[in-house]
């Protein structure tokens, strides 16, 4: 995958060098940058979640402190832990419509007031842990190296007007967007549910919230209402698995 995503950048530069107009040292640069893409370290992972977050909080609409959805949020996050596999978490609610939550490997965890008005806490506490999962069993990292191979290959693009350097604040957005809309594997959906499922355990949480969220989930799928957990395998077999480990205390 990491070969695969530099050489696709790297592929996109070389078309562009025949073109008239090519400015070639944002060429080399978004090559380099398709480079560092495939080989991102930890700590780059990082810092490019926080630029990613600081804008996706620019252009959300933040509830305040004294909103009962912070309150609730507040409790929630006091249940489930301060961080993420050392990661110090940084908890949120954005005010929209839209059911959805997400986290970045900074300790960035954003939940929408639309998925709280849908579900219990118990609820949103097996979704965040969810989200968690990703983070600390490194999905978000493998997310974060195909969301910026994709802004390299844009930025060669643009190479051919002169348009390069480094990342603008739409950027930054499109960046966090990616992130936010990742499409995780089935594999690792199944990974970051077991995840919640040790989590919640491991804190003294009910894990039936986990099973419920599942069930409510379910029901807007294919209705464009949510695009939580939409692949496979559908939320409703999520929600047999979780009930089978509940079942045998496992």
């Amino acid at each position: 995958m990491k070969l695969r995503s530099a050489l696709v950048a790297f592929a996109v530069a070389n078309a562009l060098s025949g073109c008239a107009n090519i400015d070639s040292n944002a060429l080399m640069e978004s090559g380099a940058q398709a480079f560092q893409a495939a080989t991102l370290t930890n700590a780059q992972v990082k810092a490019l979640s926080v630029k990613s977050c600081e804008q996706m909080d620019k252009e959300a609409q933040i509830a305040p402190a004294d909103s009962p959805y912070t309150q609730r949020l507040n409790k929630i996050a006091a249940a489930l832990g301060d961080n993420i596999n050392g990661t110090p978490a940084n908890y949120k609610v954005y005010i929209t419509k839209d059911v959805n939550a997400w986290a970045m490997a900074n300790g960035c965890i954003r939940v929408y007031s639309g998925l709280m008005d849908l579900m219990t806490d118990n609820e949103v506490e097996g979704v965040l842990g969810h989200e968690m999962g990703h983070v600390a069993l490194g999905h978000t990292r493998k997310a974060m190296q195909v969301a910026w191979s994709t802004t390299a290959a844009r930025t060669a693009a643009g190479a051919a007007g002169g348009i390069a350097g480094s990342l603008s604040q739409s950027q930054l957005g499109d960046l966090g967007e990616k992130l936010v809309n990742a499409q995780f594997s089935q594999t690792q959906e199944s990974q970051a549910d077991d995840y919640s499922y040790d989590l919640l355990k491991k804190r003294g949480i009910d894990p039936q919230g986990l099973v419920t969220s599942f069930d409510k989930l379910a029901t807007l799928e294919g209705s464009h209402q949510s695009t939580m957990f939409d692949s496979h395998p559908a939320s409703a077999a999520r929600a047999q698995h979780i009930k089978e480990r509940i079942a045998s205390g496992k």
